[in-house]
């Protein structure tokens, strides 16, 4: 499981461009807090290959899934806490509630820093949670 400023990574799958070259389906992990995107670390090493390879013969699109075998099935995301195709609510609601799990570990360690950052995502995802609660209730004429 990955976890980034105080929330888990979500498994997805993306493109990437590497310099002037375009990486589709690549396995990612990607924070629901700060946006940060990650190579997946079971195919980050097939990853750089492709990239260096695709980049050197000059090709501006690539899919990983062509290239890479064995390493792009639905395991690779089995230590993930939340995957894209679940509902956006379920995996905002997954994730303040792990949130509030880490908050009281860090009060009973007495961690104030810690605290402290994991307020500031709580707030980033509590906000989240309310845009999709609003777009979820019909409108009033």
């Amino acid at each position: 499981m990955s976890f980034c400023c105080g929330a888990s990574m979500i498994g997805s799958k993306g493109t990437l461009k590497h310099i002037r070259t375009s990486i589709h389906n690549v396995p990612i992990l990607f924070c629901p807090v700060c946006h940060r995107i990650e190579v997946h670390h079971l195919i980050e090493n097939e990853y750089e290959l492709l990239a260096e390879y695709a980049h050197g013969d000059g090709a501006a699109e690539v899919d990983f899934i062509d290239y890479v075998e064995g390493k792009q099935g639905p395991a690779i995301y089995e230590n993930c806490v939340n995957h894209e195709d679940e509902e956006p609510m379920d995996v905002v609601q997954n994730q303040i509630d792990m949130g509030l799990d880490l908050l009281s570990v860090a009060k009973s360690l007495g961690d104030s820093a810690w605290e402290d950052q994991l307020k500031k995502r709580l707030q980033v995802l509590s906000r989240r949670r309310s845009k999709l609660v609003k777009g979820r209730t019909p409108q009033s004429p």
